[in-house]
């Protein structure tokens, strides 16, 4: 999930990467979503931040975090996650 706060947008910069992995490893088995988090409740304590911020969940569950956008950090935690 990138979570990001609505005066600075969703990083786009990531999104050509997401794309990438998601077509490698095949759509079933990861999912890409945006969260505003400044209307969103349960992201409250992420609200304040100008870093791009990603959140990855595995069966609902919060696993990781990566804070900036380091393609190559996003890209070995995705990975990892799988």
């Amino acid at each position: 999930v990138d979570a990001f706060q609505a005066w600075c947008g969703p990083c786009k910069t990531v999104v050509d990467l997401f794309r990438k992995i998601r077509n490698e490893v095949g759509s079933d088995l990861l999912h890409f979503a945006v969260a505003e988090v400044d209307s969103i409740d349960a992201l409250e304590k992420y609200r304040g931040k100008c870093k791009p911020l990603f959140l990855f969940y595995a069966g609902g569950e919060l696993v990781a975090v990566v804070k900036g956008a380091n393609a190559p950090l996003l890209q070995k935690t995705i990975l990892e996650q799988l």
